[in-house]
């Protein structure tokens, strides 16, 4: 569309909504795949808003043939002293776009306590 208005601000706004447009669609008309630390912001903050629990951290990512693999390490019970809080780590997928497809807890621990191993003393 011609922008013919004389008003300066005007062209400028039109010209920065077809610039973005632009940019924003790419040569097939398919949404752009995000990058890693897109993914990681959008998974962490989907998954706070579904429990209503602080995401704390991300110890595991992985891109897959159908997505994002993550695991978020999650504030699930503070206690004092905070080394006993209760943490617990979630698996998260997502789509291509980052978007979550769901969850599942996979471990729940005390923030002091190392990690078991089998075999280990």
């Amino acid at each position: 569309m011609l922008n013919t208005s004389s008003d300066p601000e005007k062209k400028k706004a039109s010209s920065q909504n077809s610039r973005n447009s632009t940019e924003n669609a790419d040569s097939g008309g398919t949404k752009r795949r995000p990058g890693p630390m897109e993914v990681l912001r959008t998974a962490r903050t989907q998954l706070a808003e579904l429990t209503g629990m602080v995401a704390e951290s991300v110890s595991s990512f992985e891109q897959t043939e159908d997505g994002w693999t993550l695991e978020i390490e999650v504030l699930e019970l503070t206690r004092v002293p905070d080394t006993m809080s209760l943490l617990a780590s979630y698996q998260v997928e997502c789509d291509p776009q980052g978007e979550l497809l769901g969850y599942k807890r996979v471990r729940r621990y005390e923030r002091g306590r190392a990690d078991q191993k089998a075999g280990g003393r």
